[in-house]
């Protein structure tokens, strides 16, 4: 029997060591214990009644016998608490007789049993985490298998006579999108797109052009000069239904899969497409919200900080600007209803403070780099 199982409930184990001067049997040993000890504190700690409580468990003896004495060990569960158990520990101790015969008991060690109950814990806790890690690696080498499996199932292929780069189902596919070369249908396989292509080369191969007249087509170019040049020639002697463009300056190999998606959900029909990429709408320099600071400073002759976490400060006064600007802190910004002057940019670029916003600035005034200066009137 386990420990944790023969000391189910106990807190603390007294062991103790004993030595008899004659023979004497298990319950000589016991009847001594709890007749000496009996008397010495109050009922309720009295060895008997905390057995019938259920505060003392079952006291084991182990004994050997030789040479007219008696050598052994006792063993006392305790679910008392730390002090009690030590008192009744000491209790043992007292005991000098067992029967006629003299008798030493000495306490080696009180135990704390919930010590070993966590160690075992501890140690199944290990062992839990072990099987844990081991089954999940399992499980993701498992799952990986799987994705290399699928993704050995779509690898592109080489097809026509030109031996031209092609996924699998290009001629099973009623739809098909037309590429510049090898890693822009590898981007496109990694992407979960289709019916893909490479021409590989700005004249048009005989393969595309059979294509062409049986299916129905997008060319999908790269967004720069050689896009343009196979767009041409494509119109030329092999028209795609429609035309998809990577962004201005960006080739389709490069994409991410939702870069990819917004291309192709903006192709357009052949008619309407041209040969350049449409030029990108360029972002306004300032914020709305600082659009709409300046027209609110307009007329007031006050300026507003702006600082590098995007906060306002209080508003101030337009006379007051440059002695608060030298004791400012964090500043990115400064917009004022007022003239920009040289001395209030030199504060500035000391304070390194990137841009300056005033009603006007200053005729004559230099800028230096570093410092961007604007008026009201010219934001963006």
């Amino acid at each position: 029997m386990k420990d944790t199982e023969k000391f189910a409930g106990a807190k603390y184990v007294i062991k103790a060591n004993f030595t008899i001067e004659g023979v004497v049997e298990k319950h000589d040993v016991i009847g001594a214990i709890f007749g000496q000890t009996e008397g010495l504190f109050p009922k309720e700690l009295e060895l008997r009644e905390l057995q019938k409580s259920g505060k003392i468990g079952r006291i084991d003896i182990n004994l050997k016998s030789s040479k007219d004495s008696t050598r052994g060990t006792i063993i006392a569960p305790s679910s008392l608490d730390r002090a009690e158990t030590a008192l009744i520990a000491a209790a043992m101790e007292t005991v000098d007789r067992v029967g006629p015969c003299e008798s030493k008991i000495n306490v080696e060690n009180i135990t704390d049993v919930r010590v070993e109950k966590r160690q075992k814990i501890v140690e199944r806790a290990k062992e839990l985490m072990r099987d844990w890690v081991v089954k999940d690696g399992q499980e993701i080498e498992k799952l990986l298998d799987e994705v290399q499996k699928e993704d050995k199932k779509i690898k592109a292929v080489h097809y026509g006579r030109e031996r031209l780069t092609a996924t699998p189902d290009i001629s099973k596919s009623d739809e098909i999108i037309i590429v510049e070369g090898r890693a822009d249908v590898n981007n496109l396989i990694k992407s979960g797109v289709t019916g893909v292509i490479a021409m590989e080369g700005v004249k048009v191969p005989k393969t595309i052009r059979n294509l062409t007249s049986r299916k129905e087509v997008t060319a999908f170019l790269d967004g720069d000069r050689g896009g343009d040049l196979i767009l041409q020639e494509l119109m030329q002697v092999a028209p795609p239904t429609y035309v998809a463009r990577a962004p201005r300056g960006k080739e389709v190999e490069e994409l991410s899969p939702e870069e990819i998606d917004k291309a192709l959900d903006a192709k357009r029909p052949l008619e309407d497409a041209k040969a350049k990429p449409e030029p990108e709408e360029k972002a306004p320099r300032f914020s709305e919200e600082i659009v709409n600071l300046t027209n609110d400073l307009r007329g007031t002759l006050e300026a507003v900080l702006i600082k590098t976490d995007g906060k306002q400060d209080e508003r101030i006064p337009v006379s007051e600007l440059v002695e608060k600007l030298k004791d400012a802190n964090d500043v990115k910004l400064v917009v004022f209803d007022g003239i920009v002057t040289g001395r209030l940019i030199d504060t500035a670029r000391e304070k390194n403070i990137d841009t300056i916003i005033g009603e006007r600035v200053a005729e004559g005034v230099r800028i230096p780099r570093g410092v961007e200066v604007r008026s009201f009137k010219n934001l963006n």
